[in-house]
């Protein structure tokens, strides 16, 4: 249990969640919505419990083994762990049944072991039971059995649920617009992970001017330091820490490989603070000094970056910061040579034909929030039936396209174009092995987005200045 974080404090926020997700349940609805489950890493040692993000968001409770059940009308009822004395001086104090109510403003609370036995009288007379779909594990298997029991109940007059609904589309729709609460801590957790990436590319220079050994897990460290320092209780994710050619693999770990005069380095790495993510890329010389070649390829993706950030604000499309960003790298790579006019035409041609895919292949964003990969449908909800095919070029296949989702204030999205060249025939050698992204995290508001994360440098003279520094 985090102590620091369970002391529950505006339970008002939460009551309101748990209100507007009331009133979306139907008559006679219900919902259930459990924890995460503790996982064994070795032996007898777990990993380090993190809450689910859909019990966090309604509840503020991080304790495990605890489950939330909510009607249509607005009854709370949570299970969590008892007291236990024995326990507690092993894996911290817990708060119990008893207190649950008072702290978190449910309206009763029972012990977990009494889940099982409770459970189906909570879903006896309801018309549909919600829980989310396909999340936890075994999950659908006890919601199975606790209406077995309410069907057992039938001849004596009780009614069984006839309805089965997923619930994480009614909360999916309410985490995607973040309270100004959320968004508070959002942009703290954007600071100290800002404040991390200063330290490491300070650590990078300062070790290569001294000569010493500088391994990806030293910069690693210096992240993980800041993190803490702060009070951020975890990383957000793994930490990418790529040297030179790893920057190429996009989903690369911090591991132990060299970081030497002349490479690159590719820092993806954000803290998170109080359930809430954050999400940078930089890209930077280890040395200090960008090489000409560098400084070209990292120049056109910060323009890539500049053209997404202009495209992002209320009433626009999801889509519309990636096909910026593509416009751009995609000019790019003919002016520099990574693409020949002579094989792949002109611009237009290497967008209609994905050309560009062999340079950059992710997309330039996603929600973010509780998870670093947050929830939220991409696709207009007022627009679903409108449906427009196409033929991939590449692999032939036929894809159906809905509008993209419309921006609207109090989303978060991240704005992350990269460029990653591998060793190939035809490919300038001078920019083989460079991985470069650049990832910031941009709050929609009224009449635009605001950049959370700029307070580590984007700018090629900048990065150079805090590594001098």
């Amino acid at each position: 249990m985090m102590i620091g974080m369970s002391a529950i404090p505006h339970q008002a926020r939460y009551a309101d969640r748990r209100a507007r997700l009331a009133a979306q349940l139907g008559a006679g609805g219900v919902a259930i919505v459990p924890t995460a489950a503790q996982r064994s890493r070795n032996r007898d040692s777990e990993y380090l419990f993190r809450f689910d993000s859909y019990f966090y968001y309604l509840t503020g409770f991080t304790e495990p083994r605890s489950w939330l059940v909510l009607s249509a009308e607005g009854h709370a009822t949570l299970f969590c762990q008892p007291k236990d004395l024995e326990r507690e001086i092993w894996d911290g104090i817990r708060l119990g049944p008893q207190a649950a109510p008072g702290a978190l403003g449910v309206n009763e609370a029972y012990s977990v072991d009494e889940l099982d036995a409770r459970l189906p009288k909570l879903l006896e007379n309801r018309a549909t039971v919600w829980y989310p779909f396909a999340i936890h594990a075994g999950l659908e298997g006890r919601v199975d059995g606790w209406l077995q029991k309410v069907r057992a109940r039938v001849r004596y007059g009780a009614l069984c649920p006839d309805a089965q609904r997923d619930l994480c589309r009614p909360l999916d729709e309410m985490r995607l617009i973040k309270d100004a609460h959320e968004i508070g801590v959002m942009q703290r957790a954007a600071q100290i992970s800002a404040q991390a990436h200063l330290r490491a590319m300070r650590r990078s220079a300062a070790t290569l001017r001294a000569g010493q050994d500088l391994r990806e897990y030293h910069l690693d460290a210096e992240l993980l330091h800041e993190f803490r320092q702060h009070g951020s209780q975890y990383p957000a994710y793994g930490s990418i820490v790529a040297a030179g050619a790893n920057a190429c693999v996009l989903h690369y770990r911090a591991d132990a490989a060299a970081v030497r005069n002349g490479d690159l380095v590719l820092i993806d790495a954000g803290c998170e603070l109080d359930g809430y993510a954050s999400d940078i890329t930089r890209t930077f010389p280890a040395n200090g000094s960008f090489s000409g070649p560098q400084r070209d390829l990292y120049d056109l993706v910060l323009a890539s970056q500049h053209a997404a950030v202009a495209a992002t604000g209320p009433g626009r499309r999801f889509v519309d910061p990636h096909d910026a960003t593509v416009e751009v790298l995609a000019q790019g790579m003919l002016d520099l040579g990574l693409l020949n006019h002579n094989d792949v035409g002109h611009l237009d041609d290497v967008i209609e034909q994905r050309r560009y895919l062999r340079f950059y292949m992710h997309r330039t964003g996603h929600w973010l929030g509780l998870d670093v990969h947050d929830v939220g449908s991409y696709v207009e909800p007022s627009e679903l039936g409108q449906i427009s095919e196409r033929r991939d070029p590449l692999s032939g296949e036929t894809i159906k396209d809905r509008p993209s989702r419309i921006l609207r204030p109090g989303m978060v999205l991240t704005i992350e174009p990269g460029l990653y060249v591998s060793p190939a025939a035809g490919v300038p050698e001078h920019f083989w092995n460079m991985g470069i992204r650049i990832e910031d995290d941009a709050v929609v508001t009224e009449t635009g987005c605001e950049l959370i994360t700029r307070g580590v440098p984007v700018q090629a003279d900048e990065i150079e200045a805090v590594m001098r520094g």
